[in-house]
């Protein structure tokens, strides 16, 4: 009985405990959201403060609570709209004299770092500075601070640059040892994405794209590199070619930084550059704290409304999740909207390397339909390849950067034989019974016979045919023209641009601009919205945690092995037919 009584007593004290520890997360998150209406106060002399070692999204929450948390300055990711909103601001703003840029491993792509770099090139019109501190710079840093008019490197730090690669993984080595033949079906000698799944290195046409666009890349890349720091291409080729960047002394002494110094050595210049005394203190104001401040930046008329429906991540039909471009989610605001007398225009923000060919074609039609009613314009992000781009061709007029990787037009299907693996390696065997010749196909658990073969092939060609002809219409090209550049070649914006399959090169602010003259809307007159709305609060922080746990457990349990479960993930939920590019393309 006494045990008993222990064991009850010890079961209260630990729920008393549990919900006294629920109560202050709750009373400080209540407090956080509370605070996280208050108008920001800027004073004289202060420093914009961007912290770009995150993840660098499409869009994040107005005001993310964990922003807040953990000092204001966003814990793991950073909104491109909130980024440009914010310098666009500072630009204006009389309290604020420059930009403290720290940026040492930036996570985007590149044409999104190009969309970076260009708003600080435009905030350097206002004539303020910018500065950047970094201990370490990848590449990505050295491309952003190269506009910088001083760029510190502490001297004990290192700064990589020798160059862009693009590296695919291949899986075929496992797939064979765990006893698991993929079934391959495609159209176009450049549809690459199911490579890895049956080969262990590139075929010779994939690496004559990625070649040709690893270069087009990296030509612009290295090429706004050389203007920024005035080093001409050649001095720079030579650098990398033959790596001369080993210390932070090599990239002063090559003009890629100005400066090899420490924090207090590089407050010390900063404090001189805003005039205040060697002992005062720097009034820095984070982002996250700075779109709260006084709005310098006037928006036009409520009613006159320019929608950016974002789309990023894999394609995937349904509502998708945070990550990934639901069909239902975008086809939802699409028909909003359309209908929303206010929307005049809308602009399509395309960040996605594919996914479903069904998702993709269900958005297809809805841009369709609403470039009906008002104009609909497609702006490419990093990616707009593959499902990416069938969704922007049926906008009026394509926007991409020139470093976006575009076009990817191609069609494949695959089924996974498991057969080896559940009888030989595990002992599990299958029997069944159906009403009909065809009713278990297809099967994962079988060899697929010859004429289911055909029926999957007959079905990607299809898939194929009616993309190109989509596309082709589109485009205003004849479908021969079309498929000249299809057969699942990859292009970079740049390529697109002169082929055809893009009418104009600039960012999300020239489609925007673009939109909005096809109304007749004025700079002024007018507001931008993004959409779909994301989540804020207590939705924010539950997801946050939940996810993040998720993704802790698989790391701890799995290791260096963690993403490869997640490519497996990824094509166990996937549709019969895909369009999409390579599964894993680290281009860095």
């Amino acid at each position: 009985m006494l045990q008993f009584l222990k064991y009850v007593f010890a079961t209260i004290v630990g729920l008393f405990v549990f919900f006294v520890v629920c109560f202050f997360i709750l009373v400080g998150i209540g407090s956080m959201m509370s605070s996280s209406d208050e108008k920001t106060f800027v004073s004289k002399n202060s420093v914009l403060k961007i912290d770009l070692n995150q993840i660098i999204r499409e869009n994040t929450p107005p005001n993310d609570p964990f922003t807040e948390m953990f000092g204001g300055q966003g814990a793991s990711q950073l909104g491109l709209p909130q980024l440009k909103e914010a310098i666009a601001n500072a630009k204006l703003d009389p309290n604020i004299k420059g930009i403290y840029l720290h940026a040492e491993y930036p996570s985007a792509g590149f044409a999104t770092l190009e969309e970076i770099r260009s708003y600080l090139v435009d905030f350097k019109k206002s004539k303020k500075f910018v500065y950047s501190y970094g201990e370490v710079m990848t590449e990505g840093a050295v491309y952003l601070t190269s506009v910088a008019d001083k760029s510190y490197l502490t001297p004990s730090g290192g700064l990589d640059f020798n160059g862009l690669n693009a590296k695919y993984t291949f899986m075929k080595g496992l797939f064979e040892k765990i006893g698991v033949k993929p079934e391959i079906f495609r159209v176009g000698e450049y549809k690459s994405a199911v490579e890895p799944f049956f080969r262990t290195n590139m075929s010779d046409a994939n690496r004559e794209q990625t070649q040709s666009f690893i270069n087009d890349i990296a030509a612009r890349f290295y090429g706004d590199i050389s203007q920024s720091r005035n080093i001409p291409m050649d001095e720079l080729n030579n650098i990398l070619n033959n790596a001369l960047i080993q210390e932070p002394a090599d990239a002063a002494k090559y003009k890629l930084i100005t400066n090899v110094g420490y924090w207090d050595e590089f407050e010390k210049e900063l404090r001189s550059k805003i005039g205040v005394k060697e002992d005062a203190k720097i009034e820095y104001v984070t982002l996250s704290k700075y779109l709260k401040a006084e709005k310098f930046v006037k928006e036009g008329s409520l009613s006159n409304r320019i929608a950016v429906i974002v789309g990023e991540g894999d394609i995937v039909s349904g509502d998708g999740e945070d990550n990934s471009i639901g069909s239902d989610k975008i086809v939802k605001e699409l028909q909003k909207a359309r209908k929303d007398s206010k929307v005049k225009a809308i602009v399509l923000r395309i960040n996605s390397g594919g996914g479903s060919s069904l998702a993709s074609d269900v958005m297809w039609r809805e841009i369709e339909i609403t470039k009906k009613v008002k104009p609909v314009i497609a702006s490419m992000g990093d990616y707009a390849a593959s499902g990416g781009y069938y969704m922007a061709m049926a906008c009026d007029t394509i926007v991409a950067r020139p470093n976006t990787i575009t076009g990817s037009i191609g069609i494949f299907g695959m089924i996974f034989n498991v057969e080896t693996l559940m009888n030989q390696k595990l002992g599990i065997t299958f029997d069944a019974v159906g009403s009909h010749k065809y009713a278990d196909f297809p099967s994962a658990t079988r060899t697929m016979t010859d004429a289911e073969k055909m029926m999957m092939q007959n079905s990607v060609n299809h898939g194929y045919e009616t993309f190109t002809s989509k596309a082709a219409k589109g485009r205003r090209m004849s479908i021969e023209q079309l498929k000249a550049i299809a057969g699942g070649r990859v292009w970079t914006g740049t390529q697109a641009k002169a082929n055809g399959l893009v009418d104009v090169l600039g960012g999300i602010d020239d489609a925007i601009k673009i939109a909005a003259q096809k109304v007749k809307l004025k700079e002024g007159d007018y507001r931008v919205r993004y959409y779909p709305i994301q989540k804020s609060g207590i939705e924010a922080v539950l997801d946050k945690f939940g996810k993040d746990k998720e993704e802790e457990k698989v790391r701890a349990y799995l290791g260096a092995l963690a993403p490869f479960a997640k490519q497996i993930k990824t094509l166990q939920s996937m549709d019969k037919l895909q369009a999409r590019m390579p599964f894993e393309l680290e281009i860095k």
